[in-house]
């Protein structure tokens, strides 16, 4: 696996494979790569000839009080991880290549930007709609996968490469989680002895709401009680709510036969803030 970090390099590459009539898949990622990413690259390798894995620690994601100076790198370490993985080429660009001066576009996806994370992040999603978008107009590969843990995210890739036309097919790939079910993330890693023993709470609290209300418990009641549960354990919750998996409006009831849903919630520990999410479906 070799290591480019210009679209000049990189495209060179992307047009030998396709001279031998290759398809290729991209995970973008930020670095500090764990086993859910590499779950990426291996979906990606069964959906392509070719993956390339993309780090860049995309400033223009992070709020002005975020961890992006916290935010580990860890390059060398994360490239043996993708070689390991069965990534075929990695593209690290600086950050004035992907933003040069006198850079002046922001992508923003409207509607799906609003609830939850845009509300507590203002901002977030146009950084990562832009980025997002730059990587795939600079690569133009077959497939894009992204986990399906920022949930939010996906729907807005998703809805981006529909409304600009972008040729890609963006792939959502499952949640993969730690044994004691907390979903793996890069911010796991801030997450002291002590605060990592309590976090299993949270996937634990979601999943049991969710098999609540589909056992036809109401919402808001549940929600209320998840809430009470998560904060006695030492989380404060910055939202916790149903919605729509596919338009993320927020719906109060469930009924079997409706659209999918599923529940959001973002919560901190100590300094930490952690999201997931859960379908919620009957017999599930």
């Amino acid at each position: 696996m070799d290591t480019v970090r210009d679209v000049t390099a990189l495209r060179a590459r992307i047009r030998a494979w396709r001279g031998h009539g290759e398809t290729i898949a991209m995970v973008p990622t930020m670095g500090a790569l764990h086993a859910g990413h590499l779950s990426l690259v291996g979906i990606g390798r069964r959906k392509a000839h070719r993956v390339i894995s993309t780090i860049f620690v995309n400033p223009k994601q992070f709020g002005a009080n975020e961890d992006l100076s916290r935010y580990p790198r860890q390059e060398a370490v994360d490239a043996a991880m993708l070689r390991g993985a069965g990534c075929d080429l990695l593209f690290a660009p600086a950050a004035d290549l992907v933003y040069p001066p006198g850079f002046a576009t922001t992508v923003s996806v409207s509607g799906l930007d609003r609830p939850m994370e845009g509300e507590s992040r203002p901002g977030h999603f146009d950084g990562v709609a832009t980025v997002v978008t730059k990587l795939l107009l600079m690569a133009f590969p077959d497939f894009a996968i992204f986990g399906e843990k920022d949930w939010q995210q996906l729907a807005i890739i998703r809805r981006l490469v529909t409304d600009l036309e972008i040729p890609v097919g963006v792939v959502g790939a499952p949640t993969v989680r730690e044994p004691d079910g907390l979903a793996m993330s890069s911010r796991n890693a801030y997450l002291s002895h002590g605060e990592r023993a309590v976090a299993a709470a949270l996937p634990r609290t979601l999943r049991a709401a969710a098999m609540t209300i589909a056992g036809g418990a109401g919402v808001g009641e549940t929600l209320s009680t998840a809430r009470a549960a998560l904060k006695s354990a030492g989380f404060k919750v910055d939202y916790l709510t149903m919605a729509n998996a596919e338009t993320l409006e927020t719906v109060d009831r469930f009924e079997p036969g409706q659209s999918p849903m599923r529940l959001f919630i973002a919560a901190r520990l100590g300094t930490t803030r952690l999201i997931d999410n859960w379908p919620v479906e009957t017999g599930g």
